[in-house]
């Protein structure tokens, strides 16, 4: 790109490319964009994204983003508290959500398992959920991450920490195309794969 004739727009260009997806020439089209708006707009924008990483909270219970300690998904009293769905990101929340076919609770673990990328057992929520698996009356654990080799690294291993309790272990159906995330997945084929999962140890036997 071009140099820029002001070292304001150039800054806030360059901290708009960090964004994912945002290349050099996106970022200067939403620089201008905003240069051209009411000064009022631009505050309101600029105070949303301060109170975004300021005052935004991760659910004590089960580490989705919330405005307050439990987020609403765990503190309604009409979601089936006996099934946890243990998901890879918060994305992936809110695709089951979308789908309408899911009324139990989440555990977010906030990645998965990937040696290459640094990422081992002790950088996630798993010992939050052993713990929940633990205290809650908790009767099924649904494996819901994505269908790739860490996906599945981590649903070995989950599974084998999860078999010592009296607990159902189950996990989606592979409606979902094997290298998929579920945030990319349609809503209706995310939601047969939730209503149809299958017990865990079921999958690899032939």
């Amino acid at each position: 790109m071009d140099t820029l004739p002001s070292k304001i727009l150039e800054n806030v260009v360059n901290e708009l490319s960090k964004l994912p997806g945002i290349g050099k020439r996106t970022a200067l089209r939403f620089a201008l964009h905003l240069l051209k708006q009411p000064i009022k707009e631009t505050e309101t924008l600029a105070a949303a994204l301060t109170s975004l990483v300021t005052e935004i909270k991760y659910c004590s219970r089960c580490h989705c983003i919330s405005d307050s300690e439990i987020c609403p998904t765990c503190s309604n009293p009409k979601r089936n508290n006996t099934i946890v769905c243990v998901v890879e990101n918060i994305q992936d929340v809110m695709a089951i959500e979308n789908t309408g076919q899911f009324n139990g609770l989440y555990h977010v673990l906030g990645g998965v398992i990937s040696p290459i990328d640094g990422i081992g057992i002790n950088d996630l929520n798993i010992v939050n959920l052993i713990e929940r698996v633990e205290r809650e009356n908790i009767k099924e654990v649904i494996l819901a991450l994505p269908t790739t080799m860490e996906g599945d690294t981590t649903n070995f291993y989950l599974n084998k920490q999860l078999q010592k309790y009296d607990i159902t272990i189950s996990t989606i159906a592979r409606g979902i195309a094997i290298g998929d995330n579920l945030e990319y997945a349609d809503e209706i084929t995310l939601g047969r794969s939730i209503l149809n999962r299958v017990p865990f140890d079921n999958v690899f036997k032939r």
